[in-house]
């Protein structure tokens, strides 16, 4: 019982030596965290161009109508409908207006009169004409009177012939034809409707296409307008016709900015068989000048957000975050552009999660 007792008195006072020189951790206090991003940091690249830009393209008719009726009426036939073939000068609608057939039949009713006054008037001038040639018989004004009265009702005559043509005019113009050879490809009247003459963003009778030539239409956009080579040959493949790919050479350009910053060119295309159709999607080889360079930076270099794409610069050790707009990629590589210049020190593998202004080593 007393060994037990000073073993236990020993292993205490052993315990206190132990302990008395230690102090308590703090184990909530943090460890600082460095303030500078490790990454990987590479340069701005300049290299000329591919041989050519790959951009969208799209089919559209070479010439396309909305035919509105020129005067109001009723649709009294209609000789086409959706999918028609149609020739130049063809009928395509017959309107009727009961108003204009009493148009015309009063103002035929007009020139009859004009003109039988008008007989009337030189029947009488030449009778007073033929007894003027006895000396006295008839006086000069009474002369001068009915040769002014029938060049009035001569001309009364002409005037009334005039109102009767252009009434038959707008009567013609209850006849629909067909300005150009081409296809319905939209029908939006029945026998019997109401229609009058409309603006653009009415619906229209008809909607007519000429399908067999087409134009393939391209927007350049404004960062490459002075890079293309507008006088050579480009080639394109429609997205429905895989693997086949053709060649033509430019038709026309804008030669200006639209409202979406890019120039439209256009290449005809002839629509042999009318295997193509309007709408019809191609991928286009747009031809780049020779010497053309463009800044390229590594894929994982830029950052892309709902609101902007960047960059960043590493200058003095310091993040830059530069706005940038993409042009062509290649597997490892994509062109930018922006305020930027060859040589520039990037971050090749770079997040958002890199603010602006952080220490990059």
């Amino acid at each position: 019982m007393k060994l037990k007792l000073i073993i236990f008195i020993g292993c205490i006072s052993l315990f206190a030596a132990c302990s008395g020189d230690q102090k308590p951790v703090d184990l909530t206090t943090p460890v600082a965290a460095s303030t500078k991003k490790h990454a990987d940091i590479g340069s701005i690249t300049e290299r000329a161009l591919s041989g050519s830009a790959r951009l969208p393209g799209q089919l559209k008719p070479f010439n396309e109508v909305n035919i509105f009726p020129k005067v109001n009426g009723f649709v009294k036939q209609l000789y086409v409908d959706r999918g028609t073939v149609v020739k130049k000068g063809q009928l395509l609608i017959t309107l009727e207006a009961p108003e204009m057939e009493s148009q015309l039949q009063a103002a035929n009713s007009r020139y009859l009169q004009a003109q039988e006054n008008a007989v009337a008037s030189k029947e009488k001038y030449q009778r007073l004409k033929e007894a003027a040639k006895e000396p006295g018989s008839v006086s000069p004004l009474d002369l001068d009177n009915a040769s002014a009265r029938m060049k009035a009702d001569e001309a009364m005559a002409r005037s009334e012939q005039s109102n009767v043509a252009s009434v038959r005019t707008m009567q013609d113009y209850l006849n629909i034809r067909a300005p150009f050879d081409g296809m319905i490809v939209q029908r939006n009247v029945s026998p019997g409707a109401l229609v009058a003459p409309g603006k653009g963003t009415d619906q229209p009778m008809l909607i007519l296409q000429d399908i067999s030539k087409l134009r393939l239409e391209v927007y350049i956009p404004e960062d490459y307008v002075d890079k293309v080579d507008l006088n050579q040959p480009v080639k394109f493949t429609y997205n429905a016709m895989p693997g086949t790919e053709q060649t033509a050479k430019i038709s026309r350009s804008a030669n200006a900015l639209g409202s979406m910053r890019s120039e439209a060119i256009e290449i005809d295309i002839i629509n042999k068989n009318g295997s193509l159709k309007p709408g019809m999607y191609a991928e286009v080889k747009i031809p780049m000048l020779s010497g053309a360079k463009s800044l390229l930076v590594p894929n994982g270099a830029i950052v892309r957000s709902t609101e902007r794409e960047y960059v960043i610069t590493v200058t003095d050790g310091k993040a830059t975050l530069v706005d940038v707009k993409e042009g062509l990629a290649r597997n490892d590589s994509t062109e930018v552009f922006g305020n930027l210049k060859a040589g520039d020190k990037i971050l090749n593998h770079a997040t958002d999660e890199v603010k602006q202004g952080d220490s990059i080593q």
